[in-house]
């Protein structure tokens, strides 16, 4: 017991009383610190024997300064003593004086030692006769004699003894008569005694989280018992000795094992007011002719297993939940009603009689409700209104004249119109997002003079109602979000009439302009957001918005941008993805991406050019998420990605993007089997928040994409884990297929493992009140109930794989897996695709931490084995069809597989955070050209057996197709600014997105005999050279053993030849220049104009030719490859 922080003990010298005494002397003692005591030991008797009590509660501290590191302790009252204590280090002179100071402060005599980890109570803590509040929760407390020692607390009055294991009972307990508040919550209790009775003056009583199945017959006899806690026990029905319990006037018997509710049995509960049912399994209520149940005002019946509910029995009703039932009609009297929370149900009909006109909270979204009740608008008091996420297809002009009416929440619905016109409305915020509106009423704004905040995103406007008909204006419109739709320049002169706005997203419309005279309106504008759109200047006048914060504007065509970081609040600008040619930045350009950003976002997008090709944002400090990319994980073998989401807690995403990358290698090297080695990853991660004191947790989700180099045969597969709210989704021919699952409680095995652990499920839907999710990362004190065992998924990617999204919790919250891959199957750029995920996200009402990393994918069909298939490949999926990528070379039989390039790009190998690539029509040099799909058509095969490029039929006069490989890329886009650096990164000309890049000639070291050599089939992807660099950054090498194509196909079907000048022009220009801390790539894009163009009459001819000088080349080739073993694999895969 002496390891506890609330005790402490030691041999000291001590001395007693006065020091100016003579008679006192200085003697060496032993000296304890426990509970409210010190206790001393006698002078004559050091080590044992008589012990000296003196109370601290009321008492003094202090410091005594003619001694070192000694202090007095003196008690309170008439009586009071005082012993002076000198200890032999400063150290303990500091715990002493710490703990003894934070007792003799208190009002109450009150100990805790909760989560001390003991096993049995300190004996010296029952010196502490005045004790009266005593906390021992989060232990491992059994029944044994320390316990038995309770009723010398003769003073006792709050005993807390919940979270420990103590199996039955305490008996002891009973006998303490002035106990008024008892928890013995999470003890596997399987019975209560009836030595309970005896506890008369007990008023608290919480018994949750037990085996309990029934209650004895003497607890009537406590009669002041106000508040029984029974939930998450074992009960199928009400005890009926609640009956007798007058003093309760609430029933907590939530997370119990209950199918039934029988209104008789509340009917002889006349003092019970609130009664708590949820997360049980009821799925039906027994009336049996009861009559009305008068004295329940507040329901709940959430998560049960409802499909009907007819509660006009309870006609005083004042709350009613039942949320997460499986409802199809729900009936409620509404005399008293004030609060109705049904979502999540599939509600078709909603009956409630009288009108109620106490009702001032309504949520009825998540359902299937096709128009709205007429009695909603009848209610008087109504002020928040949620149906969303429902299949309405008008609302009723009525409901906008309420003069009540202050928050209207209608999104996710069918809506082709609003009310045309109506009178004044007092709505303050309206929500008409993603609905099928083309307008908005002409008069809303005008009417709406009280409208703070409107949301119209994803819709179909193409303008926008005027807030005023002169030059004055009522308009006090502070936020408006408008992404997603069709509006044109013709709405932004409307916006001036809105002169107090302060958040302004139109993002992804049709804007070209916007003009300087309306902008310079805006004066109190803090966040604007116009992504995505054709504009090719933002205007100067922006300047004029002072208090402007955040400036988000990528994937524009901006040429020029005004000088916004001399604006004092600015904290955030995105400029990616334009065409920036001109920045005015001056001296200012180091605080381009702050250190904190406003928009608490983090933008990460992925691609790569063979395989998959790496994008991300900058992640500023100051966010709860993370996110991880290591393109070259494993000695360039493997790719690695994750996103990290810390909820309210900045430290672990950190932690696990620093760490789990490292775990991830290691156990690698243990085992081959992906669920065993990302199961023990998430593990041994625990592990490690524990060992580094970290009580908190996160979601995470990893994507670890391999390739066996030993499996000559082998295909990509990709590994998906996650745990929390993080999760992933994979694109598979434009249809959306879910690697991730979100472990929460409307999991019905999560729910019934969270039962069974006997966990507290609290109102908010939270383990123990701390996290929603059942199985995250962290969070160590909660074991069992939440456990860091991740869902894991594996596949093999075919051709068919477009891309796939990682997100965190508030990605998903904001847009289903469907409309996100959706939203970025047609964006050619995954930093562009990254970053509207982002925005649409945020424009849809999300302003908490966000992270998004899209993996583009470019599975060619020598990468994808489909023998099972007779050899017949699946069509290429989405805008970016695959190309066949064909390369005739003899591999020597243990040679590992090599990255092959069928993109139109080079690709580069880095794990820093740092750099960007734009397409043309967002700032990239990317083509946004789907290749064309080119087959060998003389492949050599048997004749009745079709097989895969993987696995070919090798002959004895015929060549072996190449194997599977990839080439891995990775850049992320942070403006021009370097992670680490607050100076522009060298080589780097412009702070755009388009940036230049110096040309780096030592990359273009091919040899002539490559660079010769020509493939016998032409594809119709571009020339392309992998220049690849090691993680340190202190050698790049390039690999030209990815060269598997020629020329791009041209538009009159002709093919551009392969020259070795233009080889050696797009190594130079692909080839980054390398900062420490930082990595800038900007691929050049192959000049159609350059190359040599094959006319297409001739194009047999020069096949037919290759095809005849293919035997006299294969023996030249193998050898040639055997030269170059060290060049060709840099990047196995």
């Amino acid at each position: 017991g002496c390891h506890l922080s609330d005790c402490l003990s030691g041999m000291y010298n001590v001395r007693k009383g006065k020091m100016h005494l003579p008679v006192n002397r200085w003697t060496r003692r032993q000296v304890i610190l426990c509970g409210t005591c010190l206790i001393v030991s006698s002078v004559k008797e050091s080590q044992i024997g008589k012990m000296h009590v003196l109370p601290l509660i009321g008492g003094k501290v202090e410091e005594v300064k003619k001694h070192q590191h000694c202090l007095a302790f003196s008690s309170s009252g008439p009586q009071s003593q005082t012993y002076y204590i000198c200890f032999d280090t400063f150290t303990e002179y500091l715990r002493w004086l710490r703990q003894a100071s934070k007792v003799a402060s208190q009002r109450i005599s009150s100990v805790d030692l909760s989560c001390c980890s003991l096993e049995h109570l300190p004996a010296n803590l029952f010196y502490s006769h005045d004790l009266t509040h005593l906390n021992l929760k989060q232990n491992f407390l059994r029944l044994n004699p320390s316990l038995s020692t309770t009723r010398g607390f003769t003073k006792l009055k709050s005993l807390n003894l919940s979270n420990n294991h103590l199996g039955d009972f305490p008996l002891a307990v009973c006998s303490i008569p002035t106990l008024t508040e008892l928890n013995v919550s999470c003890n596997a209790l399987r019975s209560v005694p009836a030595a309970v009775g005896d506890m008369h003056n007990l008023q608290t009583f919480l018994l949750d989280g037990n085996f309990l199945q029934s209650l004895p017959a003497e607890l009537e006899s406590i009669h002041q018992l106000n508040y029984l806690s029974l939930s998450f026990n074992e009960f199928t029905d009400i005890p009926g000795v609640l009956e007798k319990l007058t003093a309760m006037d609430r029933l907590c018997m939530s997370g119990n094992c209950m199918e039934t509710l029988n209104l008789q049995t509340l009917r002889r509960m006349p003092h019970i007011k609130h009664v708590d049912l949820r997360l049980n399994v009821i799925r039906r209520l027994v009336a049996d002719e009861v009559d009305f149940l008068h004295h329940v005002t507040q329901l709940d019946l959430r998560d049960n297993k409802l499909c009907e509910l007819d509660a006009t029995v309870f006609n005083n009703i004042e709350v009613l939940h039942c949320e997460r039932n499986q409802l199809v009609t729900l009936k409620i009297s509404g005399y008293f009603l004030k609060a109705l929370y049904a979502f999540s149900n599939e509600l078709v009909h909603l009956d409630v009689y009288p009108v109620p006109n106490h009702l001032t909270s309504m949520d009825i979204s998540r359902n299937h409700l096709e128009s709205l009740p007429e009695w909603v608008c009848d209610s008087r008091k109504l002020e928040v209104l949620d149906v969303g996420h429902n299949q309405l297809c008008e609302l009723p002009g009525r409901l906008f004249c309420s003069n009540s009416l202050r928050k209207l929440l209608a999104g996710h619905n069918r809506l082709g119109r609003l009310p045309e016109r109506f009178e004044r409305t007092q709505l303050e915020v309206l929500d008409v997002q993603h609905n099928q509106l083309l307008e908005l009423p002409s008069n809303l704004l005008l009417k709406a003079d009280s409208l703070r905040n409107l949301n119209a995103s994803a819709n179909k406007l193409e303008t926008l109602p005027p807030a005023t008909l002169s030059e004055e204006t009522n308009s006090i419109l502070q936020e408006l979000y408008l992404t997603n739709n069709n509006l044109t320049d013709k709405c932004v002169p409307l916006l001036t009439g809105h002169p107090h706005l302060k958040i302004l997203h139109m993002a992804y419309n049709r804007l070209q302009s916007f003009p300087a005279s309306k902008m310079a309106k805006l004066e109190e504008l803090e966040e604007i957001d116009i992504s995505g759109n054709k504009l090719k200047a933002i205007p100067t006048t922006i300047m004029n918005c002072r208090r402007m914060h955040t400036v988000i504007a990528h994937s524009n065509c901006i040429e020029v941008f005004p000088e916004v970081m001399q604006l004092v609040e600015i904290k955030c600008v995105d400029l990616s993805c334009n065409e920036l040619i001109k920045c005015l930045f001056n001296n200012a350009r180091g605080r381009m991406i702050p250190k904190a950003c406003g928009t608490r976002t983090q933008y990460t997008s992925v691609r790569h050019a063979c395989l998959f090709k790496e994008y991300s944002f900058l992640l500023p400090e100051g966010l709860c998420v993370a996110a991880l990319s290591a393109n070259n994980f494993c000695d360039n073998r493997e790719a690695l990605y994750g996103v990290f989401d810390g909820d309210r807690n900045m430290e672990v995403p950190y932690l696990l993007q620093c760490t789990m990358s490292d775990i991830l290698a290691e156990e690698l090297q243990k085992t081959k089997s992906e669920e065993e080695y990302m199961i023990n990853t998430f593990i041994v991660m625990q592990r490690k928040l524990g060992t580094a004191g970290q009580k908190l947790g996160g979601s995470a989700v990893l994507c670890h994409i391999k390739h066996d180099p030993m499996d000559l045969g082998g295909c990509f597969t990709l590994t998906s884990a996650n745990v929390g709210k993080c999760q992933t989704v994979l694109c598979r021919n434009g249809k959306p297929l879910p690697l991730s699952r979100s472990y929460v409680m409307s999991c019905e095995e999560e729910l019934k493992r969270i039962k069974q652990h006997k966990a507290i499920i609290t109102e908010d839907g939270k383990v123990n009140g701390v996290t929603d999710s059942t199985r995250i990362l962290g969070y160590t004190f909660l074991h069992p109930s939440v456990v860091p065992r991740p869902h894991v998924q594996s596949m093999t990617l075919t051709p068919q794989d477009e891309f796939f999204i990682l997100g965190s919790k508030g990605l998903w919250d904001s847009l289903s897996i469907e409309e996100a891959v959706e939203a970025v199957r047609n964006v050619p750029e995954p930093l562009a695709a990254a970053k509207k995920l982002c925005t649409l996200a945020q424009s849809y009402g999300y302003n908490d931490s966000l992270s998004a990393v899209v993996v583009q994918l470019n599975v060619t069909e020598d990468s994808f084995c489909c023998c099972e298939l007779n050899g017949v490949p699946p069509p290429s999926p989405g805008i970016f069809p695959q190309s066949v990528n064909v390369v005739i070379k003899d591999r020597p039989t243990d040679a590992l597989g090599m990255p092959s390039s069928s993109s139109g790009m080079a690709s580069e190998i880095s794990s820093e955070i740092s750099t960007s690539e734009m397409s043309s029509e967002v700032g990239s040099t990317a083509s946004d050209e789907p290749p064309q799909v080119a087959m060998n058509e003389n492949s050599p095969a048997y004749p009745n057996e079709q097989r895969c490029m993987l696995h070919p039929v090798c002959l004895s006069n015929s060549f072996q197709r190449q194997l599977s490989s990839a080439t891995f890329s990775s850049a992320f886009s942070d403006n021009g600014l370097d992670s680490d650096d607050e100076e522009p990164i060298e080589g780097v000309f412009t702070n755009g997105s388009q940036v230049e890049v110096e040309v780096d000639i030592h990359c273009g070291r091919a040899k002539e005999k490559q660079l010769l050599q020509v493939p016998v089939e032409a594809s119709d992807e571009g020339i392309v050279i992998s220049a690849n660099e090691d993680e340190t950054g202190l050698s790049r090498k390039a690999d030209y053993s990815s060269t598997g194509t020629i020329g791009r196909r041209r538009g009159n079907g002709s093919v551009a030849p392969q020259e070795r000048s233009h080889n050696l022009i797009e190594v130079a220009t692909d080839a980054p220049l390398r900062k420490t801390g930082g990595y800038f790539a900007a691929p050049a894009q192959p000049d159609p104009d350059d190359q040599f163009i094959i006319p297409p009459e001739l194009e047999e001819e020069v096949k037919e030719i290759m095809k005849q000088h293919q035997e006299q080349q294969q023996q030249q080739q193998r050898q040639y490859q055997m030269d170059q073993l060290p060049d060709y694999y840099d990047t196995p895969l």
